[in-house]
């Protein structure tokens, strides 16, 4: 699945869902093309989990020519200019991918593996009158009946 030329000279045709998802199916299929198109130059990397765990890294860097780890989206959320996407695999594999979009092109990527990520809104009028914790969650994993054990937990603040 080749991108569409019109994507190099006109970014804001394409939401940030679909650039995301566009960046999923061409990892599925090996369209390396595409994923570069995608991708800023000097994109900013943040990973939680395991080191033996970031298959999203080796992806993206050619160091796993196999797809060593299967990232099927099971849910996707746009929040502002981020693009969140988690995934399970059984019961020993969670994961969260937070990227952020500029202009139709990926420029952050955090990776959350099998940590538990929350979302908080710190944008409001008088950071000195609500604290952190009483902010609103605007995204949460999913339930935690996926998995069978428990998971250490991360807030995102945006």
């Amino acid at each position: 699945m080749a991108m569409d030329d019109d994507f190099q000279t006109k970014p804001e045709m394409y939401n940030k869902t679909s650039v995301v998802e566009m960046l999923y199916e061409s990892l599925k299929h090996g369209d390396t093309e595409t994923v570069a198109k995608l991708l800023a130059i000097d994109l900013e990397w943040w990973f939680h989990g395991p080191p033996r765990c970031q298959h999203m890294m080796r992806m993206l860097t050619g160091e796993s020519i196999d797809l060593e780890f299967n990232f099927e989206p099971r849910n996707i959320t746009a929040i502002d200019d981020r693009v969140i996407v988690e995934g399970w695999e059984g019961d020993e594999a969670y994961w969260v991918h937070v990227w952020t979009l500029k202009d139709g092109l990926i420029t952050q990527f955090r990776e959350y593996f099998n940590t538990w990520l929350t979302v908080r809104d710190l944008r409001m009028n008088s950071v000195w009158e609500v604290k952190a914790e009483e902010r609103p969650t605007i995204w949460q994993s999913e339930p935690r009946e996926h998995l069978n054990r428990s998971l250490p937990g991360l807030v995102l603040a945006i």
